[in-house]
């Protein structure tokens, strides 16, 4: 279940695919037996999940992928994410296993987020229908696009992933195949467009690390470990056994 960063259209498609048939599954194995974990929690308005926010360079996707191998939920990236706000498809496909209690519960959600000029604009309410939809029947790991803004606040997991700026650049520059000028340059860039989005959809600022359960700097905490820690407050809820 593990994403993948900077992907071109055809393996994009195929990604979305491989995550849609993960969900649809667990979905009907949550739904028929439990038999994957605590059966979910159907007074909720959402099933539990994760949702991951990282700084440039400090690991997200690595720790959103490790997550979900160990975890066994699809991961929805970024990428993913946008494909699927952006394909009616797959949003038809989605709404297909909604019965009509569920119809009703995300009209209703979607009225009171889809507020203001801007939160207005179709892609973000085609973006949050995709988000909520997801989380409402199974189990997920989001990474990115303001999920844990989008969803409902008494559920889920939120974390904050950050890194020392120097340990940020290096991790990136190798992964982007960048020299360091190229990619302290592109670093920027990303991390204004990411705060520009959280700004603009929910006037919240990046740097508010209070809206988040569990920050994690992978500077000094290995990923694998990371993930154990997760792992661990998950277990305490009571979301996993």
């Amino acid at each position: 279940m593990a994403v993948k960063h900077l992907v071109d259209k055809a393996e994009l498609h195929r990604l979305v695919e491989a995550q849609m048939r993960n969900w649809e599954l667990l979905a009907r194995a949550q739904r028929a037996t439990g038999e994957e974990g605590p059966p979910p929690d159907t007074s909720k308005e959402v099933q539990e999940f994760v949702s991951i926010s990282r700084a440039v360079g400090a690991g997200g996707y690595q720790l959103a992928s490790l997550l979900g191998e160990r975890l066994g939920w699809p991961v929805f990236d970024k990428q993913i994410l946008q494909a699927m706000a952006g394909d009616d498809q797959v949003r038809a496909r989605l709404y297909e296993t909604m019965d009509e209690r569920d119809e009703g519960w995300l009209e209703s959600i979607m009225r009171w987020l889809i507020q203001g000029e801007f939160r207005r604009e179709d892609y973000f309410r085609r973006l949050s229908e995709t988000v909520l939809a997801l989380a409402r029947q199974s189990h997920v790991v989001f990474l990115g696009r303001g999920t844990g803004l989008i969803l409902p606040q008494e559920c889920g997991l939120r974390i904050r992933i950050i890194a020392p700026d120097e340990h940020r650049l290096k991790t990136f520059a190798e992964r982007r195949q960048m020299d360091r000028k190229a990619a302290a340059h592109e670093m920027q860039r990303v991390g204004r467009e990411r705060a520009e989005f959280i700004r603009r959809y929910f006037g919240r600022d990046t740097d508010d690390l209070l809206r988040f359960d569990l920050i994690l700097n992978s500077g000094r905490i290995p990923l694998p470990a990371a993930v154990d820690l997760i792992i661990y407050v998950l277990r305490q809820r009571g979301v996993i056994e």
